[in-house]
């Protein structure tokens, strides 16, 4: 008899299984693209310069001696904002969270490495990367576990009685088990048994 496998734990990381993964991680990525050409080529458009790919996955278009390398690092900081609700809607676990964000950053390096043929050796560049990781990780997080602690509404099953005071919640328990008479709820500490079917008062 081969033996019993045992279950994996409740929330263990095996519950996605990797094409689900992987189908995450190439939405994810195209999101973030698709974000950072729409913000970079509406900055090209308000700048007056001409819009190329070489501001998306080059690094040395990020620079600090021009005004539009430091527009570019506030158009990636934005985009990092945006991919938050991304990760949000497509991942809602905080604790993956700094896996997707920061395998989003990585597979940004492997492309801008490829595309330029050369490792980035620009600074403004690596910290830019740094910071939008940490900030895709730390806000991604927050807004994950701030979902999940929302209260589940089931109906208005509970809205009468929570509607009800103390006073009149004590009231209507007392008269649905019939324990107690008037004069016992008066003050008066007077106590009769509730009449049975088929027997008599007491």
């Amino acid at each position: 008899m081969p033996p019993r496998r045992r279950p994996p734990p409740a929330g263990a990381r095996t519950d996605l299984p990797p094409l689900k993964i992987i189908r995450k991680i190439i939405l994810l990525q195209a999101a973030y693209y698709v974000t950072a050409t729409a913000l970079i080529l509406f900055t090209t458009l308000v700048y007056g310069t001409a819009f190329s790919l070489d501001l998306v996955f080059s690094w040395n278009a990020l620079r600090g001696d021009t005004t539009l390398g430091w527009m570019l690092g506030l158009v990636w900081m934005l985009n990092s904002l945006l991919c938050v609700i991304f990760l949000l809607l497509l991942v809602s676990r905080s604790k993956l969270i700094p896996d997707f964000a920061l395998t989003i950053h990585f597979i940004h390096f492997i492309t801008t490495t490829f595309y330029t043929h050369s490792l980035p050796s620009n600074l403004l560049w690596w910290a830019l990367q740094c910071a939008s990781a940490a900030f895709m990780v730390f806000l991604g997080m927050w807004a994950c576990q701030w979902r999940e602690l929302q209260p589940i509404s089931f109906g208005g099953l509970g809205s009468s009685s929570s509607r009800q005071g103390p006073g009149e919640s004590s009231q209507a328990g007392e008269s649905s088990n019939g324990l107690l008479s008037e004069g016992a709820r008066s003050g008066g500490g007077e106590y009769e048994m509730m009449n049975m079917k088929g027997e008599g008062a007491v």
